[in-house]
């Protein structure tokens, strides 16, 4: 991706994209720094129809498949690329199929369904999903978006670093959940690029640390399993290519314990009002687990998304302790 910040001039991003999801709302959310104890900004990417940043990639797929006169799509998705996909599909005429794990957050999957996606459950985790989305795309002879692989969804993610850079004040840091690695090396990319004096701090959970491991070891490191609740960054097997780039603008990579997310959910809930899943409260978990490392810095944190399970999200976060040091 050298030169990244280059391919987001080019046309293609300024047509036909719905302004929607773009220019988020960026605050700072002084409600939430006595129990984090630095300056914190929040980027917003849940204030849309699909509640998370994925629309800003499947909007510049579906104008271009729309554009060349392709008519169908498949991906694997937890929920959230799924969503946008079909919401970006359906809006041009496109037949989007999506194949997620009959495990998937039950919300995710209605949201796919009312969408008029046609969705397709496999009996296992997101990894298994990803082989039949491949095996459907060659079966049928249409386009497979692959998550974080595929440019458009990295650059769509891009665009998230191109309003920090151009609107946030100074800020110190920037938090990013790590799944697939699509919001982490778009938004990395463009940070490096045009602000390098920022840290580029990556967090996943430690229930799925396959991409984190594998940035430690500069070599892809899969898992058996992973055990989270964060399930939009669940991911087993990290991409090659996804971990070249990781290797290039991550800082650090981080991981953070399952009472760290819940009590970043509940702090966020409390102190700013947004019900988030738990991959959106990654960056505050962190926070919450590493104090000193930053304290006195303006730090940034990407809440990405807020498909969540309401019973799930009662119980989490009715039950955590805010996590106090």
């Amino acid at each position: 991706m050298t030169g990244f910040t280059e391919i987001l001039e080019e046309p293609r991003f300024n047509r036909r994209r719905h302004p929607i999801f773009l220019d988020t709302p960026l605050y700072r959310c002084e409600a939430l720094e006595p129990d984090l104890g630095c300056t914190v900004s929040i980027k917003l990417e849940t204030a849309n129809p699909v509640r998370s940043f994925k629309a800003r990639g499947t909007e510049i797929t579906a104008n271009l498949l729309a554009d060349n006169g392709s008519r169908a799509v498949v991906c694997a998705s937890a929920g959230n690329l799924g969503q946008a996909l079909a919401w970006s599909g359906r809006g041009r005429g496109l037949d989007v199929t999506v194949v997620a794990s009959r495990f998937a957050t039950v919300a995710k999957l209605d949201r796919i369904r009312a969408l008029d996606a046609r969705l397709e459950l496999v009996d296992g985790d997101h990894e298994m999903a990803r082989e039949r989305a491949a095996a459907i795309a060659r079966h049928d002879g249409i386009r497979l978006l692959e998550d974080s692989l595929d440019i458009e969804t990295c650059e769509g993610a891009a665009t998230i670093g191109l309003e920090l850079v151009d609107t946030a004040p100074s800020f110190d840091t920037v938090l990013i959940a790590l799944g697939g690695g699509a919001l982490a090396t778009g938004v990395g990319h463009v940070v490096k690029d045009l602000a390098p004096e920022v840290e580029v701090i990556c967090v996943q959970p430690l229930g799925a640390p396959a991409l984190t491991h594998s940035w430690r070891e500069r070599r892809v490191v899969t898992t058996d399993s992973t055990d989270t609740i964060a399930d939009g960054v669940a991911g087993r097997y990290p991409i090659p290519a996804v971990l070249d780039d990781l290797l290039l603008v991550a800082d650090d990579a981080v991981l953070v314990q399952e009472a760290s997310i819940i009590a970043g959910m509940r702090i966020l809930l409390d102190h700013a009002g947004l019900v988030v899943e738990p991959s959106a409260a990654l960056g505050i978990a962190a926070i919450l687990e590493d104090r000193d490392r930053f304290a006195g810095r303006h730090v940034v944190t990407i809440v990405c998304g807020s498909n969540v399970d309401v019973d799930a999200y009662h119980r989490w976060v009715g039950a955590a302790p805010l996590h106090r040091s």
